[in-house]
């Protein structure tokens, strides 16, 4: 049975299914319904979820039953534009004591054509203690003149301090840190350290190599910890001659972990928490 409904974006004719009894009972579109303003954040909810326009046109027609342009999807989903804009001018805390700067890398057609990008994500952990994604910022290439731009934007947006920053070896990041918050604390995430460190190590040796590299970074201090890197550089070096040379190399973006105690270092030496959160992405 043919039936007219309205939205927000004008009135439009769906097909309902029916019985000869009329037991049925529609569940997207109730009987008696005449109002499907909701219309919208189902697509979007359908293109967040990575849907193409075409698929969401095509779903669309599947459950209510009219035909929608891909055009049409395009407006829905453009209105949520200006929400974009507001929550990344949103103003932010004075200070945020842990902040974790991680990339995805994505596919992107431009001008028709493929190119990958990086998207940056920035998230903190704030004074309660909860995750916040601060900002997410596409970079073209890492220096450090682009890391000072993000880092400054935060600033404009009311930052005033932050206690350690926790990231891989971006370019330039160190630079930018120390301009625009001289104070902070940056902390080279270690489980990337490592990883580097093990893409070389065939599997017979990986598990030794890993096992002995944890001696480095769990150990109680600086002092124990540099005396570690000695052993583990002379065992293995022999074997794999650059292996180590990022250890020493970055000694001093590895090397913060130790003012802090066991508990605090779990929290800073990773950026597991802001890799949970790009698999979602």
């Amino acid at each position: 049975k043919r039936k007219q409904v309205n939205s927000r974006y004008g009135s439009m004719e769906i097909e309902v299914p029916q019985d000869r009894k009329s037991t049925f009972e529609p569940q997207v579109v109730k009987k008696r319904q005449k109002d499907i303003s909701d219309i919208d954040q189902k697509i979007i909810s359908m293109y967040a979820k990575g849907m193409t326009t075409r698929q969401i046109s095509e779903t669309i027609e599947d459950i209510y039953g009219f035909e929608t342009s891909e055009s049409f999807i395009s407006d829905v989903t453009d209105k949520i534009l200006p929400q974009i804009e507001d929550w990344q001018n949103r103003p932010l805390d004075e200070v945020y004591p842990i902040l974790y700067i991680d990339a995805i890398h994505y596919s992107v057609r431009d001008n028709g054509v493929i190119r990958k990008l990086a998207a940056y994500v920035i998230l903190a952990i704030n004074a309660e203690g909860k995750k916040e994604v601060l900002t997410i910022t596409i970079g073209d290439n890492e220096s450090a003149k682009y890391w000072l731009s993000v880092l400054n934007e935060l600033k404009n947006r009311g930052v005033k301090d932050i206690l350690i920053i926790c990231a891989d070896g971006l370019t330039g990041i160190k630079e930018a840190i120390s301009a625009a918050f001289p104070k902070t604390e940056y902390q080279r995430c270690i489980v990337h350290q490592v990883r580097n460190t093990l893409k070389y190590v065939p599997d017979k040796d990986r598990k030794a190599f890993a096992a002995d590299l944890k001696t480095i970074y769990q150990a109680a201090d600086e002092q124990k910890a540099l005396a570690a890197l000695e052993r583990v550089t002379e065992k293995w070096t022999p074997k794999y001659p650059n292996s180590m040379k990022r250890w020493k190399d970055n000694w001093d973006a590895i090397s913060p972990i130790f003012k802090f105690s066991t508990t605090v270092r779990k929290v800073i030496y990773t950026t597991n928490a802001i890799e949970s959160l790009n698999s979602t992405y």
